[in-house]
């Protein structure tokens, strides 16, 4: 059995499933086929020494419950420096044909991979395929499917290496009856052009390299555009091309081309290489395309037929106008695993009041786990329909990569990744399926880099609708703040967004007027700046009328939809037997967050003293008994309704009512005495109010998968499908390695009242080791085609020919 330089298989080496099974077979083997016949034919080839003590130490096995002497002289064996193939030998030699079979069937093993590399024309490059297998293993290596002449030997050398030997490798070996393959191997060969060889000679081994750059092009619409960038190092290079900033889609390559060029492939373009040990990135070259001179003839009645510019006054008196209008709304504060926050109960409830006088239709919602936030997304996107205006606000912890906006969940693991948090990007392309006449994204959180998250999303291609507004509450790369204003936290963004979001202007040009005044502002600059980015092509606004018109089934089922995530139970007046009456009340705060009230409204005068109270609410809502029934409002935590409601009463907040499984159930309890006796009396009533607010729609059920990347995290791996927010997303996707690392963003609470700024705490993300993407998924396919020897190549990836060709490839009998 051959291992090349290593030298044969040790005994020693053997899987122990394994030698239990050959000890089985020599314990019960036939006279003469045994294991003291097989310690006698070891013996006797001189390379293994055994005394008669060793052969009774064996022998007493047979004493122990599990003992089994064979095993003890394998064991043995092994330790004596005994390899498989003498064993196999020994074996032969007995004519122990089971014992054989069975260790045939231990199959070929591939102890050394070959690997991918990236080389300069000229060297020495060596491939090597190392494996065990009885009795003796061959190798026969292979350059897609043409075998390689003198390629039967473990190693496989290519000295000099030329550029004509660039391809995919791959190395089969086989036994007397079985064969595998090793994984491919890619080669790449780069014929120098911008640097001195003696200079990459210079390198240190496998260092990464960029050897051939690319160069600026200057060309006219129609041409064809190529970009070349060659690098070389180990582990492979990948590549990504950039223009402008923003990745571009079929751009993994080293090579990038435009087949017909237009104005809109004029930029700035580079390449970033990297590996999993290291990254640069190439010159930043410039291409620049003309436009063709065209002659066209023309008469003046080809002139005369153009339309005339329309009056101004007439366009004014045009406007736009929505199917309907809805906002979902979503606060997170109470992180489970980070930095607490403070403003977004405010900005979100502000803001719902805000809409709410523009007729949106408003879904309101704090603290939501990851399921939770995909269900609430879920549930507007219902809402959607043609010609609907959609916003969606999100204040929280979030970040940015690659042009991807995440939200982060509360319950989102220390570090997070793409895989716990919602891409607003991909909530766009859902919105867009349903047709709505305007998109717009408020988010009020951190734009920092995630530098825990090295993953990949794939997304469907955004539609060009012309009717997307992102309102950023700070710039790419940035942090947001909040301050603290009488004991309540309000964000900068929406300090200055509320005094202007009423105005009757154009969704930007409202959002141009808040970046003016917070720039204006001495508490933000240099530390926050709002950042807008649009592809409005209509002047619409957000206090554009809904279109009153007759009512569809469409518009019907909005409404319904809305209405039960706002229902109410109604106020009731509870009496109990001793005569006293109470009445219960509720008023909502939020979408999931309801108030709930009582007050003593009668008292017979023989009741000299009685008090009421509220308890045992469902667990799904784990309220804490020390915080209900307050005398105020605020000391339940509710600041924001306080002046609505009626006083005198005692007052238990419920929030998180998306948690709610069952009807909302709890006891009223009352407790009163009579004059002349000691003891207290007591009469309790059940009261259930259904499924209050949002509890109707059930959020808590595990997340659907309508609004999640499909399989979207696979580092550095190319794509096939993907998505970027920008106007011209067809062209980009998001690669990974191909951003400076920063913190993770987060949205940061401590601010001053209306005098400071402080500094933000330090990222969470800080304090957590680097964690690489989880969401690797790979699908072994193995097709039910009629097996071959010949390995065959059906695309140029490493990783697909791997895993799709070699469950395919068999052996046939070498001639």
């Amino acid at each position: 059995m051959e291992r090349g330089a290593a030298g044969p298989l040790p005994l020693s080496r053997l899987a122990g499933p394994l030698l239990r099974r050959l000890s089985e077979l020599l314990d019960r083997a036939a006279p003469g086929k045994g294991w003291r016949e097989l310690a006698q034919r070891a013996g006797s080839r001189g390379t293994v020494r055994l005394s008669p003590l060793d052969l009774e130490q064996c022998s007493l096995q047979v004493l122990e419950p599990e003992g089994s002497p064979s095993w003890s002289l394998l064991k043995l064996l092994g330790d004596r420096g005994c390899t498989v193939v003498e064993l196999a030998e020994s074996l032969q030699a007995l004519e122990h044909t089971e014992a054989l079979q069975c260790l045939n069937h231990s199959g070929i093993k591939i102890i050394v991979q070959p690997d991918s590399q990236a080389v300069l024309s000229g060297q020495v490059v060596k491939l090597c395929c190392w494996a065990t297998g009885h009795p003796f293993v061959h190798y026969q290596w292979f350059k897609q499917e043409k075998e390689v002449p003198s390629g039967n030997s473990p190693e496989l050398v290519l000295s000099p290496v030329s550029v004509k030997d660039s391809g995919f490798y791959i190395c089969r070996v086989n036994s007397e009856s079985s064969f595998t393959f090793s994984r491919w191997a890619r080669l790449e060969v780069c014929e120098l052009q911008d640097m001195p060889y003696g200079r990459l000679m210079g390198l240190p081994e496998n260092k990464l390299c960029i050897c051939n750059q690319p160069q600026p092009q200057n060309l006219t619409v129609g041409d064809a555009l190529v970009l070349e960038c060659g690098a070389v190092g180990n582990p492979i290079p990948n590549y990504q091309w950039f223009r402008n900033g923003f990745p571009l889609a079929n751009g993994s390559k080293n090579i990038y081309t435009v087949t017909y060029v237009d104005v809109r492939h004029q930029g700035t373009y580079w390449c970033h290489v990297f590996n999993d040990r290291e990254d640069k990135d190439s010159k930043k070259v410039e291409v620049i395309i003309g436009r063709k001179a065209m002659a066209v003839e023309c008469t003046e009645e080809d002139l005369s037929d153009l339309p005339e510019s329309a009056d101004p006054r007439e366009e004014s008196s045009h406007r736009p106008m929505a199917t309907d209008k809805v906002a979902l709304l979503i606060g997170n504060m109470s992180y489970w695993y980070h930095p607490q926050l403070k403003a977004p109960m405010v900005d979100v409830y502000e803001l719902t009041s805000l809409l709410r006088q523009l007729d949106f239709k408003v879904v309101s919602l704090l603290d939501l786990t990851e399921s939770e936030m995909r269900n609430a997304v879920d549930e507007f996107l219902l809402l959607l329909d043609e010609g609907v205006y959609g916003l969606l606000y999100y204040a929280g912890h979030g970040y940015e990569n690659y042009g991807n906006s995440f939200m982060v969940p509360i319950d989102a693991p220390n570090p997070y990744h793409s895989a716990n948090c919602l891409c607003v990007q991909n909530i766009l392309r859902l919105m867009q399926e349903k047709q709505t006449g305007l998109n717009v994204f408020l988010l009020d959180m951190c734009r920092k880099r995630n530098e825990y998250d090295d993953t990949i999303l794939i997304l469907d291609a955004l539609k060009v609708t012309a009717n997307i507004v992102f309102g950023y509450a700070t710039c790419q790369g940035a942090e947001a703040f909040e301050i603290q204003q009488l004991g309540l936290a309000n964000g900068i963004f929406m300090k200055f967004l509320k005094d202007r979001l009423l105005e009757d202007k154009k969704v930007t040009v409202v959002l141009d007027e808040v970046a003016e005044d917070m720039g204006k502002c001495h508490l933000t600059k240099g530390k926050q700046a709002l950042e807008i980015r649009s592809c409005l092509s209509e002047k619409r606004a957000l206090t554009d009328p809904v279109q009153q018109s007759t009512s569809s089934a469409e518009s019907l089922a909005r409404n319904l939809q809305w209405a039960k995530a706002h229902e109410l139970p109604e106020s009731m007046s509870l009496e109990f037997q001793c005569g006293v009456q109470i009445q219960l009340g509720f008023a909502a705060e939020f979408s999931n967050v309801m108030i709930i009230y009582t007050r003593i409204v009668k008292k017979p005068p023989e009741i000299t003293a009685c008090r009421a109270h509220i308890t045992d609410f469902p667990l799904d809502l784990d309220v804490d008994p020390k915080e209900t029934n307050k005398g105020t409002p605020e000391e339940t935590g509710s600041y924001l309704v306080s002046k609505d409601l009626p006083k005198h009463c005692l007052y238990t907040r419920l929030s998180a009512l998306q948690k709610l499984r069952e009807h909302l159930i709890f006891t009223v309890c009352l407790h009163y005495e009579y004059s002349g006796i000691e003891d207290t009396m007591d009469e309790r009533k059940e009261i259930n109010v259904g499924k209050p607010l949002i509890a109707k729609l059930g959020l808590h059920h595990g997340f659907k998968t309508r609004n999640c990347p499909q399989n979207c995290c696979i580092p550095g791996y190319p794509f096939h499908n993907p998505v970027e927010w920008n106007p011209e997303a067809a062209e980009y996707y998001t690669p990974s390695h191909c951003q400076p690392s920063s913190c993770p963003g987060v949205y940061h609470p401590n601010c001053a009242c209306s005098t400071s700024i402080t500094q933000p705490e330090a990222c969470s993300c800080n304090e957590t080791s680097r964690i690489l993407s989880s969401r690797h998924e790979v699908q072994h396919y193995s097709p039910t085609v009629e097996k071959s020897n010949v390995p065959v190549e059906t695309t140029d990836d490493t990783v697909e020919l791997e895993f799709f060709l070699s469950d395919s490839l068999s052996f046939s009998e070498q001639q």
